[in-house]
């Protein structure tokens, strides 16, 4: 057995819409699930007879009146009819899915999962996106498995599809965290080890899913397998969109210059390239400027630039109250040089402007550890060395109040 039973490092403050999410779904098990599953079916039911044929259908023959009295529970008729079934879809059962779990087995693994993962992927995003980032997720999730069951009535319920896209964003976020997980291989071996988050979610993309979902037919079997690849998908997508506009968006305070900047229709002579003015107003520290001209510039202008020139607008920036625009400019650097002498000074700097500006810790440390890997001799890689352990103090503080 390998279970993942929490992840470093954690972001400070407390996950508001996690918890939420968490305290949402057990509140549905035990106010719902709980109460209906111990009760017997009403035979006045209309969804009883729909039911009992669907059963039926399963099992190859018909069911007896005693087989429906002791095996069909309301909750039975609960998941018929507010689970996702691909043959008759419901934008209501659409939503409703994500909240209903068949046992408390399914439910516990599913909040651990969110519990260890979902305060990173919060932080990162801010709650409100969060919230429509875990809710699409559910969706695209639905959707993708119902893609390959489409004459199905068999119920889909359960919120690992949305978990799903909440792993999906953690993988392509945050690459370098680790993962602590209990191996239980009795009686040969019980411990816990810790093992980096991309090779976890790895192996459950992968072996946990991927490989089930193509030996089962396209997830037959109990196990909604669609569903955990769909979610995973979506959340990898959708978080290289974030990651991507992080990176190239114009920065909100210099949208003005980026849409007031034009070519010259026909100069009369030649003008001096952006690379050029660049180097001449940061070279007579005008940064202010050599900002407005960096961004106010197209990408493929802006490809062109010195990446030192790059790096000290960037530095200007992060120390003159423009944290967004200060990381697009060293993420920008990341982009076209992501190795050679700048990648060091750049991942520093991302990584220094996540820290100490925007309160992104976790984010901070993925650059901090690359620092160490392309220039673990140098400079930069001291003062990453002193952002972890600062990242380190932070982690701690926030497992004591409760994180993962």
């Amino acid at each position: 057995m390998f279970l993942p039973i929490g992840d470093a490092p954690n972001p400070p403050g407390t996950p508001v819409v996690n918890y939420a999410l968490i305290a949402l779904n057990v509140a549905v098990f035990v106010i719902f699930t709980m109460p209906l599953a111990s009760q017997g079916a009403d035979p006045a039911d209309p969804l009883l007879r729909e039911y009992v044929q669907f059963l039926g259908e399963r099992l190859g023959r018909p069911l007896s009146a005693g087989e429906v009295a002791a095996t069909v529970s309301a909750y039975d008729l609960v998941v018929y009819e507010y689970g996702f079934r691909p043959a008759s879809p419901s934008i209501v059962a659409l939503f409703s899915s994500m909240f209903l779990h068949g046992g408390v087995m399914h439910l516990a693994g599913n909040m651990l999962f969110l519990w260890i993962y979902g305060d990173n992927v919060e932080h990162r995003l801010g709650r409100v996106r969060y919230a429509l980032a875990y809710v699409g997720a559910g969706v695209a999730a639905t959707l993708f498995h119902s893609a390959f069951s489409m004459g199905s009535n068999t119920p889909m319920v359960g919120a690992s599809g949305a978990i799903s896209g909440v792993l999906g964003f953690y993988f392509l976020l945050f690459p370098r965290n680790t993962v602590r997980v209990f191996v239980m291989l009795f009686p040969f071996f019980m411990n816990v080890i810790v093992v980096r988050a991309r090779i976890v979610l790895g192996f459950y993309i992968i072996i946990s899913n991927i490989l089930p979902f193509v030996l089962t037919s396209a997830g037959g079997g109990g196990v909604a397998h669609g569903a955990h690849i769909g979610g995973f998908l979506a959340g990898l997508a959708a978080a290289a969109l974030v990651d991507r506009r992080e990176r190239v968006a114009t920065p909100r305070e210099y949208r003005a210059a980026h849409t007031a900047a034009r070519p010259a229709a026909q100069p009369a002579a030649r003008q001096p390239s952006v690379a050029e003015t660049l180097s001449s107003l940061v070279s007579t520290g005008r940064l202010s400027e050599a900002a407005q001209v960096y961004f106010g510039a197209s990408e493929r202008a802006s490809d062109s630039v010195n990446p030192r020139d790059v790096l000290v607008i960037g530095r200007w920036l992060s120390d003159n109250g423009h944290a967004k625009a200060a990381l697009s400019a060293f993420r920008r650097v990341l982009r076209d040089h992501p190795t050679g002498p700048f990648a060091a000074d750049a991942h520093l700097g991302a990584g220094l402007v996540q820290l100490k500006n925007l309160g992104r810790p976790t984010s901070a440390y993925q650059h901090f550890l690359d620092v160490i890997d392309v220039a673990p001799g140098g400079e930069a890689a001291g003062i990453a060395r002193e952002g972890l352990e600062h990242i380190d103090g932070i982690s701690r503080r926030g497992g004591q109040q409760g994180a993962s």
